[in-house]
């Protein structure tokens, strides 16, 4: 076996002297060894990283369980052979085809393979380091015990694929554990970590590596007990309790998704009411619910942004070469920057001319590291590589400088004429300007074939996606290095040329503008906001502008009015007024919104009929322009660099893919007639032909 691929059970196996079958290509995903009377499977899909679970896992599992029935052992455990954890879940790939083939015949031969697990009638034990989720989970869950190793993890993601668990999960969890627990995982898909799964019983041991021998000894002996279902489990199996714990759950729901936009979560509470007491009834109805959620426009979108995300990941794979990152600028982005970039394990200096934006900025970084769950010891590890540098000799010892000042030409070339002489060979500079020309800057650079944008966007602990930004003379292998730079970190890269705005903010601004027009025409900003959530969207382009700061957004309209051919909205005073009083939105406490009880939920009906298409289609527009000027390198990438950084509603699956099955010849012509009647800003872009 391969130890830097097998680490955890190699490990453990060398203790009990285990010999595993073969892991040659070709070979079958499970591994089969016996010690003492104990027959391990141990799960090792070739050519993979990680673990999926695919009709062939399960058909070869099929096979493994009809042995065991065959000639019963002492006992059955199952685990992962791969250091990566358990199982990813489910082969997505593989679920257009399993749609073709018949998606409830093979749902029932899973279910069949499963049922046949629990009923060995020798116990059966999961042992999980890592992550089980999706139909990972629900392999452990059709054994008698589950084992977690520290750092474990389990959960149904499902539901962000427009799904629900299709293979028992939705009544092997709730018989489990307590079912409105159970049932808050599988809505939100939410992971239950370490110390939430034995609280709420889906461990049953929590321990470490090396004693992973000593918790199946105990499992076997009997030392390991488990509480007596409570009054809340038992009352719940009444119709009445349950579908009173139903109205409450699609009342959550409604506050987080609407029905027509993601069914899943709505169609599992149908299941879980109707059922919850009945699980023959329940096997049944999940198999024909999942199979028919398959087929929604909704799954198939959200299956769609799930390669997205995976695209983006694979340009971040390699090598980034830094290791020391020295940020310039300790305000709330760069501040922010500087935290994520420690907390993901690169040696960080913080400059800034003053010293109290160097201390907010470490107090900052400590509430990410609490938000991010680390450990005591990883948060004193995270904060330590992050070191506060107030005279900049960190930039002598950096393989990456990110310049992070406020957005102004002058101040940025007078930094830039200070790096000159301080940075060594071969590092890279990179700008995190939201508004600027990287042209109007390069010639300031140390070298500027190593200067280019990494964009991040606020918050940056919780935005997933980088703009990797080049100038037509940037190195391409610094243009490497920082996409690899932004997988290092846990970033999604999107790689952009030099335009103004980029793509994001190219797209993004009209939008925002558009929001300003109508407020000045009257319309709520409440009810403005509800126009754009109703659509999809995560939040209103009023609450957004508030989010990303008033001052950002005023600069970002500035420069592209000065920058780009098409005309666009004109600026509105009441934006200049918010930003002149220092209301600049979340950041200050006040922008359009009073910030002060937490993020705004508006909710207000009506306005303007084009309200919507007023809204969203300039967005749509300004991202066929940046199709057309190769901004980016094809609609793909920008669909997946609108979701991830604007949230643009992915059950849609993207701008471009919405304007598609929306009717690109409808979607030009609609265009036509805003521009006819609002102005030359809705006139559709000459790249629509080629959409």
């Amino acid at each position: 076996m391969d130890g830097t691929r097998t680490g955890p059970v190699l490990r453990h196996l060398g203790e009990t002297a285990l010999e595993l079958g073969p892991a040659e290509p070709g070979g079958g995903p499970w591994r089969r060894g016996i010690s003492d009377g104990i027959v391990w499977l141990v799960l090792d899909r070739q050519g993979s990283s990680v673990n999926t679970v695919s009709q062939d896992v399960i058909e070869a599992l099929e096979a493994e369980i009809a042995a065991l029935e065959q000639d019963t052992p002492r006992a059955v455990v199952i685990r992962s052979a791969k250091t990566a954890g358990f199982a990813a879940g489910a082969d997505i790939s593989g679920f257009d085809r399993m749609s073709d083939a018949g998606a409830a015949d093979l749902l029932r031969r899973g279910h069949g393979v499963l049922d046949r697990l629990e009923n060995l009638s020798c116990p059966t034990i999961c042992v999980v380091h890592g992550a089980a989720l999706g139909a990972g989970f629900e392999i452990a869950l059709a054994c008698d015990w589950r084992i977690a190793v520290d750092g474990a993890s389990f959960g149904f993601p499902e539901v962000r694929l427009g799904l629900h668990p299709g293979l028992g999960g939705t009544f092997r969890l709730p018989a489990l554990i307590d079912p409105t627990e159970a049932m808050t995982l599988m809505l939100t898909g939410k992971a239950a970590h370490t110390g939430k799964a034995r609280k709420l019983g889906i461990a049953d041991v929590v321990t470490e590596e090396r004693h992973v021998q000593a918790a199946i000894d105990a499992v076997l002996n009997g030392d390991v007990g488990r509480e007596a279902a409570g009054l809340k489990f038992r009352a719940l199996r009444f119709d009445r309790a349950r579908r009173l714990a139903a109205d409450r759950m699609r009342s959550e729901t409604a506050k987080k998704v609407p029905q027509d936009h993601y069914p899943a979560p709505y169609a599992l509470i149908d299941l879980w009411e109707r059922h919850g007491d009945d699980r023959a009834a329940m096997q049944t109805a999940e198999i024909e619910s999942f199979a028919s959620l398959l087929d929604t426009d909704t799954s198939r979108n959200l299956r769609r942004v799930f390669f997205l995300r995976q695209r983006l990941k694979d340009i971040a794979r390699g090598a980034d070469g830094i290791a020391h990152v020295h940020v310039v600028g300790a305000g709330a982005m760069g501040g922010e920057i500087a935290a994520w970039a420690a907390l993901k394990g690169k040696t960080v200096t913080l400059e800034d001319v003053a010293l109290d934006p160097l201390g907010a900025a470490v107090a900052r970084a400590r509430r990410i590291c609490k938000d991010a769950h680390l450990s005591g010891i990883e948060t004193r590890d995270a904060l330590d590589r992050l070191m506060p540098d107030p005279r900049g000799y960190g930039a002598r010892r950096a393989d990456l400088v990110i310049e992070a000042a406020p957005e102004d030409a002058a101040l940025k070339r007078e930094i830039y004429a200070t790096l000159r002489d301080w940075m060594k060979d071969g590092s890279i500079l990179a700008t995190n300007t939201s508004s600027l020309r990287l042209a109007d800057l390069r010639d300031g650079a140390p070298d500027p074939a190593r200067f280019a944008g990494l964009h991040f966007f606020n918050p940056v602990p919780k935005m997933q996606l980088v703009e990797v930004v080049r100038h037509d003379t940037t190195d391409d292998d610094a243009a490497g290095r920082l996409t690899a730079f932004c997988g290092a970190i846990d970033k999604l890269p999107a790689p952009v040329t030099d335009h103004p705005g980029f793509l994001v903010n190219r797209a993004l601004m009209p939008y925002l503008m558009e929001a300003m027009v109508l407020m000045d025409e009257g319309v709520s900003k409440e009810r403005i906001d509800t126009a754009a959530i109703r659509f999809g969207m995560p939040m209103g382009p009023v609450t957004l502008a508030d989010q990303v700061g008033l001052d950002i957004c005023l600069d970002v309209a500035e420069s592209l009015k000065r920058s780009v051919d098409k005309p666009m909205a004109e600026i509105s005073d009441r934006l200049r007024e918010r930003v002149e009083a220092g209301e600049t939105g979340k950041k200050a406490g006040q922008g359009f919104y009073d910030w002060s009880d937490g993020t705004p939920h508006p909710d207000d009906g009506g306005g303007p009929d084009d309200m919507t298409d007023r809204l969203i289609l300039p967005m749509l527009d300004a991202c066929v322009e940046c199709l057309r000027l190769g901004v980016v390198r094809d609609a793909d990438e920008l669909d997946a660099a609108m979701v991830f950084a604007t949230g643009f509603a992915p059950f849609r699956g993207g701008p471009l893919h919405h304007a598609r099955a929306r009717g690109v010849d409808e979607t030009r012509t609609r265009l036509e007639e805003l521009a006819a009647r609002h102005g030359p800003r809705f006139a559709p872009d000459p790249g629509w032909p080629d959409v």
